[in-house]
Parts: C-alpha cells; sequence; structure tokens
C-alpha cells in the first residue's frame, strides 16, 4: 500500500509541475529515452498526419536490416522510377541512378529525401508495398496502437496517421538500439554527388540547440508543421513530439520548451548497487552459492530534487534452494529518497545452479570422509 501511494504522489506531482509547461501545438509528447516514462503529454492519442516524421519508422527498419546483415552502408541501391517519381523534398535522382545505402541515409535524414527513402525501402523490401505492410507490423509490435502507415515518406495519403505519443515510441526504439544514426540526424551541411549536391538540415536544433541528437522534420499543407526533437545532456536523451503546429517556427520553439523543461526538472541516475552484491548460499547445489545480479529498472528517471538524497537497501535471502535458474529472483535494491521509496530494483540469480544429484551428493560425502581420514 506505501509503495501504491507513493506512485499516486509522483504521479500528481509530475501532472503539477507538467502543467506549467505550455506549447502551442495542439498535440505533444515529452519522453526519456532510457525508460520511455513519459513527462509531458497533450492530447498525445490523437490521430494526426505525420508528414516526413513518417520516415522514422522507415529509418528504423532500414537501421534493422543493416544490423541483420540484409544490408550494409556499403550496398549499392539503384533508383527506380517509382522512386524518382515521388514529389515533394527530394534530391531528383534519376532511374537507374545509383547511390550507397550511407548516401541514401544522408540524404533522408538531412533533406527529407522522399526519393531516396522510397529507394531504401524498395531495397529492403522489394517493392513500397511490401515495405508499408511491414512498417504497420513494426509499429504493432512497438504498440502504436494509434498508427496506420500508407506510404514510406509521409507524402499525403488518406488514412495515413500517427499519434504524438507513437511517434515517441518508434524515435526512442531508434535512438535506443540504434544510436549510430547520429552519425546522420546530427549533420548540419553536407554534399552528395561529389560536392554537386549541398544539404541543409531541415531541423533548426541541430544547429542552434545545445545537445541536439535529431531527430526528424514533418510538414505538409494539411499536416502543418511536425517534428521528432531528440537531445541528450549529462547522459539523459529526451524526445519531444510535436505535431500540427501552425509554423515551422512555432515547432522548434515548443520542442525547446519541452526539453528545456525536461533537463532542468529531471535527471537520469544509475541505481548500482554502492558495494559488491554478495553471493547468496545454495542448500543441495552442485555449487556453494549463487551470484546475484541487478535486474532491469536500474536506469532511474527522478526529479532533481529527488537524486540529490538517495539511500540504498539491499535484501537478500540467507539461502535458497537448489535448483536456481538464471533471472530467478533473489532479492531486491530499494532505492529511497527522503525516506520515501522510489524504485524496488530486482536482484537475480545471474547463474544456473542445478540441484546435487545422489550420486554427486554420495561422491562429495565421500571425499569428505577421504580427506577427514
Amino acid at each position: 500500500m506505501k509503495h501504491v501511494l507513493a506512485a499516486i504522489c509522483a504521479i500528481l506531482a509530475l501532472t503539477t509541475t507538467a502543467a506549467a509547461v505550455e506549447v502551442a501545438a495542439p498535440s505533444a509528447v515529452l519522453m526519456e529515452k532510457e525508460t520511455g516514462q513519459v513527462l509531458f503529454a497533450k492530447d498525445e492519442h490523437a490521430k494526426l498526419e505525420p508528414a516526413s516524421v513518417t520516415k522514422v519508422m522507415t529509418l528504423l527498419l532500414v537501421m534493422e536490416a543493416i544490423d541483420s546483415g540484409q544490408l550494409s552502408y556499403d550496398t549499392v541501391v539503384t533508383a527506380s522510377a517509382h522512386a524518382c517519381s515521388m514529389g515533394g523534398s527530394q534530391i531528383w535522382l534519376k532511374e537507374n541512378e545509383q547511390m550507397t545505402v550511407d548516401e541514401m541515409l544522408k540524404a533522408v535524414c538531412v533533406v527529407s529525401a522522399n526519393d531516396c527513402a522510397v529507394a531504401l525501402a524498395e531495397a529492403v523490401s522489394g517493392s513500397e508495398e511490401a515495405f508499408v505492410e511491414k512498417m504497420n507490423q513494426r509499429a504493432a509490435e512497438l504498440g502504436m496502437a494509434d498508427t496506420t502507415f500508407r506510404n514510406a515518406t509521409g507524402l499525403p495519403a488518406e488514412g495515413h496517421v500517427t499519434s504524438a505519443h507513437d511517434i515517441a515510441l518508434m524515435s526512442r526504439e531508434l535512438i535506443l538500439n540504434h544510436p549510430d544514426i547520429r552519425n546522420y540526424t546530427t549533420i548540419w551541411m553536407d554534399t552528395l554527388r561529389d560536392g554537386e549536391s549541398q544539404l541543409v538540415n531541415t531541423n533548426r536544433l541541430v544547429r542552434y540547440y545545445e545537445g541536439a541528437t535529431g531527430l526528424k522534420t514533418g510538414s505538409t499543407d494539411s499536416a502543418l508543421y511536425c517534428l521528432s526533437g531528440t537531445a541528450e545532456r549529462d547522459g539523459m536523451e529526451l524526445i519531444a513530439v510535436i505535431m500540427k503546429d501552425a509554423t515551422s517556427a512555432q515547432r522548434f520553439a515548443d520542442a525547446q520548451t519541452l526539453l528545456n523543461y525536461g533537463f532542468a526538472t529531471y535527471t537520469l541516475v544509475n541505481a548500482a548497487p554502492e558495494t559488491p552484491l554478495a553471493p547468496v548460499p545454495v542448500s543441495l547445489g552442485t555449487q556453494a552459492t549463487v551470484q546475484p545480479v541487478l535486474g532491469d529498472g536500474a536506469a532511474l528517471l527522478l526529479e532533481k530534487a529527488q537524486a540529490g538524497d538517495l539511500q540504498q537497501t539491499v535484501s537478500l535471502p540467507e539461502s535458497v534452494d537448489a535448483p536456481v535458474a538464471v533471472g530467478d529472483p533473489l532479492g531486491t535494491l530499494t532505492v529511497t529518497s527522503g525516506g520515501e521509496t522510489v524504485a524496488e530494483i530486482p536482484l537475480l540469480a545471474g547463474e544456473e545452479v542445478p540441484r546435487i544429484t545422489y550420486g554427486q551428493m554420495l561422491l562429495r560425502v565421500l571425499k569428505m570422509a577421504f580427506l577427514s581420514a
């Protein structure tokens, strides 16, 4: 009951603090990358057109294809007639023009090139249609319940919608598990085609906001101005999603408002044990002890006022009975601040300890008898 009340108080405190933050955008979210905790939300599940912020999912699937070995950064992609037919932002690919995945990723991240986004989609799945199926499947896996993709670019299409909440989810997945995307999203100016094509990032935060790491802008006449803006300071990375702002300048101002609030109010703390965890004795095991390890939840997002007075308590049993499997719960690391519990992190078995067999037990008894003789 005490922990439930503490959680309720924390939620009320967060709501009260976040209520003081105001953005002009009708829909917005601020999320912390490591924990996935939402720090601010405004009509975050409204289904709206994302414009080119769609490409966060396109980039995620391309990076996953690279990780799986399906593609490499040096893979040469040949532009199809379909890819070259895209309107909107592009680098004017010509049919059968060839570029590497590396070059096309740069074009997508820096200038939101629709032609390169489709060419990469075709390289992954063979066609844009097949790629879109994969986009929607991945969205479902990530819990993006507000999302339906119709294309790989975000160009206007009936029923192509998502939400600020869902954009934060896919943005988190991209930057958490594919940090190399920063090699592209942090570029302010660059070139392609041996310097013939000039690139300037559509995301002004990259140049003007301290710690900016990306991520993706988007705008159409119907979607208005959208942004998934990411930034990192003092080891904490935040994701600010802005939907349907009235002007380009306003989306960046709103994103900065959210990011400033997050960095000013919160800090990320690693709740590692202050001293090494002692092994726990094992009864009737093939070895005498099992080593506990820290489970999930060691990254704590706290208000800065809480983080200044942290204390830890380790609770482990005197012994456990074999068999012990890797990941079995052994105890708890409790973190408190000012007497209030802020986290209870499981301590798990870091190794397997099978139960000793009768034959092994007999051998052990004989060995002990022989040594004592």
